[in-house]
């Protein structure tokens, strides 16, 4: 891809990183998630879309090591998958208030942990590459934008140089970014369940990048592209953890909850 890349949404998302229960078995959470839990959240009014990103067991970090920038999550806060939810409008939150509240009494029985990242209205971009066809290994960025940098600046240089350096270095089959807004406590409150988030831990954007293969999305992280985006970002961000997605599955396409889940 050579050229700026286009958006063609900028949908209103919110997305919730997980951590599994970690006094049972991993699997047994994981599949409770994408099952029972999963149609407690797909019966929810006012969805547009609703995905889970299954996070690989072993992710100690795509991501280059870079100086002064932490590259590999710590052990504690380590993620296990994401919940990403679009909505279909700003009353959506409110259609959905019920059946939040079974969700919410439901993520005790596999989460130990749950934190709700949300942005701006329209400040999620999906952005118009490949050429329509199903990514076949996806990678999941989460940047720390450093504290002598500020929130307007920081989100400049993510939309208009990062994204396009790196949709420049590959033939990317999906590209979806966040921008969040500042993490308060209270907003995905759910009993029993811990919310904790400390400054140090908090991230202010992400970025989903879709690829042909898996061998595809090992090539990216080890090419000069990434390389010389490495050489810039300390200047703007203080950490930036690159997943391996081990499966994306959607629930809810187009505003409709499907019968079976597809990747």
């Amino acid at each position: 891809m050579t050229h700026m890349p286009r958006y063609t949404r900028k949908p209103l998302v919110s997305s919730i990183p997980l951590w599994m229960r970690d006094d049972r078995p991993r699997r047994q959470g994981m599949d409770r998630w994408k099952g029972p839990h999963s149609q407690i959240i797909s019966a929810t009014p006012g969805l547009e879309e609703y995905r889970q990103i299954h996070l690989a067991e072993s992710n100690p970090g795509l991501w280059p090591a870079i100086d002064g920038v932490e590259t590999a999550a710590p052990t504690d806060r380590r993620i296990d998958g994401v919940a990403e939810v679009t909505m279909k409008s700003l009353l959506s939150p409110l259609l959905g208030r019920e059946q939040t509240k079974l969700a919410h009494l439901d993520e005790v029985n596999l989460f130990r942990r749950t934190v709700l990242y949300a942005g701006p209205p329209y400040s999620a971009r999906w952005y118009d590459v490949g050429t329509g066809e199903r990514p076949g290994a996806r990678a999941l960025v989460y940047l720390r934008r450093r504290a002598s940098v500020g929130t307007g600046a920081f989100r400049k240089v993510v939309t208009d140089r990062l994204v396009p350096a790196l949709a420049r270095a590959a033939a990317l089959k999906e590209l979806r970014t966040q921008m969040f807004m500042q993490w308060r406590r209270g907003l995905w409150d759910s009993p029993n369940v811990a919310h904790d988030n400390p400054v140090e831990s908090r991230f202010h954007a992400s970025l989903i990048l879709g690829f042909t293969d898996a061998d595809a999305l090992r090539a990216f992280f080890a090419g000069s592209a990434v390389a010389e985006v490495s050489s810039r970002l300390p200047a703007f961000a203080s950490a930036v953890h690159a997943y391996e997605v081990e499966e994306t599955l959607t629930f809810v396409e187009h505003g409709r909850a499907l019968t079976s889940a597809h990747s």
